[in-house]
């Protein structure tokens, strides 16, 4: 894997470093709802603040679209912080030019100023050079700690990284490596579990993991249409027919690849879809015409619990049910206990992310017990799809 510079290369007393953050957390009311990326970013900001930096901090929030929309500053962030950091944070109304300059004489050594969005510039997403360079202006070092943003070739993700001696912050540097020890150079058994509704958003996904993972569980709505392609009823359950041949082919080259695929066995079904709706479980190859299938059953979970106790290695992405609606949250939440207990016991190196991943895992009540749960979405699925991500590329070493 490439290596990267990290803040501990850096010698950044008295000097301006621009630091990337992702802070486009929920806000309501003018007040922030959930913290956790703030928090995540605060070894970074810690780091560089006890190292004798001026820090200021760069991030999107919400979709501006390239203009200023004060329902879309980042001044409650800034407050925030605030609070976090238990000390002063300077709000500065743009990103460029003059209100960072007057803000910059202001700062002292270890101070933290927050930056207004970067996305009310035009030049943000288009990786604009001149936006970049204006940015740049204001810096001596440039680091990222906004992996969740590193999918986007952006100025401020990507751009700046080519202008400045660049780093990767604390929390990248975290992501990467965890990435590294799942993916890129795992310990071997491997095993991936992939969950979902549809096939359609994941086939990049498990066409690059088959070729990664030792083992491959399939589960949630997208295994229906694996069934459906081994000539299994489904009823009428999510599926989607037109990827028969794409799940068909999917299975054909894991096979070649000794990857072994694990599909259900058996599974939970009723007749509708509501909370504690009448149901019964049911061997997967006996779906009946009006069945939904809701979750994986339990003979399936046991087998799930069998596979994770013989990988040194698991990547988690997407609920096994339709776990929002109980008690079809049964097997998403058994087979995240049973690997957060592998994780405690046996020293499972267990890396889970994407959105409805962190919800499920929260739900589970695991999420602290993984190795590590990202909370970047897109750039985690990308990563796990095998993509390059522009930010993470532009801070590689020669």
């Amino acid at each position: 894997m490439p290596r990267y510079r990290t803040i501990e290369d850096l010698d950044v007393a008295g000097k301006r470093v621009l630091c990337r953050v992702d802070f486009n957390v929920p806000v309501k009311d003018g007040k922030v709802t959930d913290a956790t990326r703030i928090e995540r970013a605060m070894p970074t900001i810690e780091a560089l603040s006890k190292a004798g930096a001026k820090i200021l901090l760069l991030s999107h929030f919400g979709r501006p679209k390239g203009k200023v929309d004060p329902s879309l500053s980042l001044e409650p962030v800034a407050k925030a912080l605030s609070k976090t950091l238990g000390g002063p944070v300077d709000f500065v109304e743009d990103c460029i030019g003059d209100p960072v300059r007057v803000a910059i004489k202001k700062m002292l050594d270890g101070d933290v100023a927050v930056l207004e969005n970067t996305r009310f510039h035009r030049g943000e997403e288009a990786n604009d050079r001149a936006f970049a360079e204006a940015l740049a202006e204001h810096g001596d070092f440039y680091v990222n700690d906004a992996f969740s943003a590193a999918h986007r070739a952006h100025a401020s993700t990507e751009g700046l990284a080519h202008l400045l001696p660049s780093a990767a912050g604390k929390a990248m540097e975290k992501e990467l490596d965890y990435l590294k020890a799942s993916l890129s150079e795992p310990e071997r058994p491997m095993m991936a579990v992939v969950g979902g509704a549809k096939v359609s958003t994941k086939i990049e996904l498990l066409l690059n993991l088959i070729g990664k993972a030792d083992i491959l569980a399939v589960g949630g709505g997208m295994a229906n249409t694996f069934m459906f392609a081994k000539g299994q009823s489904v009823g009428k359950s999510l599926c989607e027919p037109d990827l028969a041949d794409t799940a068909r082919d999917i299975m054909g080259q894991a096979a070649s690849k000794g990857c072994d695929i694990v599909l259900p066995t058996d599974v939970v079904v009723a007749k509708e879809f509501k909370e504690n709706a009448d149901r019964e479980v049911k061997m997967a190859d006996a779906v009946g015409a009006d069945d939904m299938i809701l979750d994986l059953g339990p003979e399936t979970v046991n087998l799930l619990a069998e596979k994770i106790a013989t990988a040194k290695t698991l990547v988690w992405n997407g609920p096994l049910g339709a776990f929002e609606t109980k008690p079809f949250d049964t097997a998403t939440v058994e087979a995240a206990r049973y690997a957060a207990r592998r994780v405690q016991e046996a020293g499972l190196v267990a890396v889970a992310g994407g959105g409805d991943t962190v919800a499920a895992l929260n739900h589970a009540q695991v999420a602290g017990d993984f190795t590590y749960v990202s909370t970047a979405g897109g750039a985690f699925l990308e990563w796990l799809e095998g993509k390059t991500l522009p930010g993470v590329a532009a801070l590689e070493q020669p």
